[in-house]
């Protein structure tokens, strides 16, 4: 039984909801993100896993690539993190801001803890490893798939007022009220 809500049926405004919440590209407009590493659902290959903790990758930070900024856009910034990893609040991989609106990606390797291969004026904050720069896929061992979320930000600020040693909460509470649209590419790993 369909129940009316105004002009939205129970059925759409559920789907319409589920979409909003999954930050997806294709809810989130016309904004796309894609990386040369790997497709969205793929599994990231040895390169993008952690050094340490048990894992013995590579930890290389994939290239990242969008397109579709809308208007107002006046940075960006990208976030990838595992919200499957079991600390009863996911785990922050990377988290880089203050991305210029004119940049359409980041170089495989941009991930680096110097920031040296980032484009000036950017800046990678605190990650759940405890210091800036990209920290790959490390999951326990023998636990399921586990979803790392690359997710490109749209942004209405020239930059948000965070420092290298900010949290990932801290930002993401920015982004929460300063993104215009957002794209999301997932990639899994399992040991």
């Amino acid at each position: 039984m369909r129940r009316n809500l105004g002009a939205i049926s129970v059925p759409l405004a559920a789907l319409a909801m589920a979409a909003m919440i999954t930050g997806s590209s294709v809810a989130a407009g016309e904004l796309k993100l894609t990386s040369g590493e790997f497709a969205d659902g793929d599994f990231l290959s040895i390169e993008q896993v952690f050094a340490g903790f048990g894992c013995e990758g590579k930890n290389v930070s994939p290239s990242l690539s969008w397109s579709g900024a809308p208007a107002g856009t006046k940075s960006f910034a990208v976030t990838a993190y595992d919200p499957d990893a079991p600390t009863g609040s996911g785990w922050w991989h990377w988290v880089v801001v203050n991305i210029p609106p004119d940049a359409t990606g980041l170089a495989k390797g941009a991930g680096t803890a110097d920031g040296t291969n980032l484009p000036k004026g950017v800046l990678q904050v605190r990650t759940d490893f405890g210091a800036p720069g990209y920290g790959g896929p490390c999951p326990p061992q023998g636990d399921h798939p586990h979803r790392y979320l690359f997710t490109i930000h749209a942004v209405d600020l020239d930059a948000l007022d965070v420092t290298a040693d900010s949290s990932a909460a801290l930002v993401g509470f920015y982004l929460n009220f300063h993104t215009i649209d957002k794209a999301s590419l997932m990639g899994l790993y399992k040991r």
